[in-house]
């Protein structure tokens, strides 16, 4: 009997890493095929073939700055931004235990804004220097929220509340430099934002690279340890988990990843928010969702982008779409939660 529930256990193990392995390679195969259409298509659709000349270093007339100058630098920013929202906003809200509790709810976004806008209307600053304040800001921001939730002890209540009323107040400084600053510096401050991998830059994508790189290992290195942070503080201390030096990389870890794509590409709309809950749907329990988060969130971002350029008669910003896209699913989950007694 005894053998018989083992092996029960261990073979519902191999199917859960089954639809784990499953689901996450068909959200890469979804996100190489998107990054492809990206670079196929514009205004002009070129062959195969003429892209990857291009791609290769051939100069080819028109394809060559088509390619490499707007569609590889606008795909590479989607790509590097879309997975480093998602796998932040999945940190966020698995450490947290609360699907609100998401950098754009808790205002680390809004505190990158701030200082971009702030730069932009009332410094005059250079597009390097809106980068370096954004990420510096969304770094002090979030010191701020978790300084001041931790009391006597660390509270997850506490630091969404402090989070949202500095989200809050944040949001009001901005409103407020719209609209004392001089009008031929409002399109750029309103551009950046609403989110837009438009105008994109080979130049301006390395931070963002090298921060992928070298935080998204740590995270997921870190994953079995931020699902064992999800069932609370004692059940994790009894586990062996370091929760607070754990939860400190972690946060570090995502901030900085969410600064510097913010820095980037503004902050694109809810795709922090969506990517968690829709990897967990996708692959179900037992396995980290670090990974599919990430892909999930670089989906949502090449798809909105493709469908902003090509769906409608005007084009619309990645982050108009991402926006229509978000803000139903949280009035679902807002009734949702009201319905079970969350809220």
């Amino acid at each position: 009997m005894r053998d018989q529930s083992l092996e029960f256990i261990m073979a519902g193990r191999r199917q859960r890493r089954r639809r784990w392995i499953v689901v996450t390679s068909l959200l890469a195969v979804l996100a190489i095929a998107l990054c492809c259409a990206m670079l196929l298509l514009g205004n002009t659709i070129y062959p195969v073939k003429e892209v990857i000349r291009a791609l290769s270093g051939e100069q080819l007339k028109g394809v060559s700055f088509a390619v490499n100058t707007i569609r590889l630098p606008r795909m590479l920013a989607g790509l590097f931004a879309g997975f480093a929202f998602g796998i932040a906003g999945y940190t966020f809200q698995t450490m947290l235990r609360n699907p609100l509790a998401n950098p754009n709810v808790i205002g680390i976004t809004s505190g990158s804004s701030a200082a971009a806008v702030f730069s932009i209307v009332v410094l005059h600053a250079s597009e390097t220097f809106v980068s370096i304040a954004s990420v510096i800001a969304g770094l002090v921001t979030v010191t701020i929220i978790y300084l001041l939730s931790r009391g006597r002890a660390f509270s997850i209540g506490r630091l969404i509340l402090i989070g949202i009323g500095l989200q809050a107040m944040l949001d009001a400084v901005i409103s407020y430099l719209l609209l004392v600053g001089a009008q031929q510096d409002i399109p750029a401050a309103l551009r950046w934002l609403t989110g837009s991998l438009n105008g994109s830059q080979l130049r301006e994508l390395p931070p963002l690279v090298v921060a992928v790189l070298v935080f998204a290992p740590v995270i997921i290195m870190l994953g079995k340890h931020l699902d064992l942070l999800e069932l609370g503080e004692q059940s994790a201390s009894s586990l062996g988990v370091a929760t607070d030096r754990t939860r400190i990389i972690l946060i570090l870890s995502s901030v900085f990843m969410l600064a510097i794509a913010t820095a980037t590409t503004g902050p694109i709309a809810f795709v922090s928010f969506l990517a968690g809950p829709i990897a967990r749907r996708l692959t179900g329990a037992g396995f980290s969702n670090v990974i599919p988060a990430g892909l999930v969130g670089v989906n949502l971002v090449l798809a909105a982008d493709l469908i902003g350029q090509f769906a409608f008669e005007y084009r619309f910003p990645v982050g108009v779409i991402t926006g229509l896209l978000g803000a139903p699913y949280l009035i679902f989950l807002l009734i949702q939660m009201n319905r079970k007694g969350e809220l």
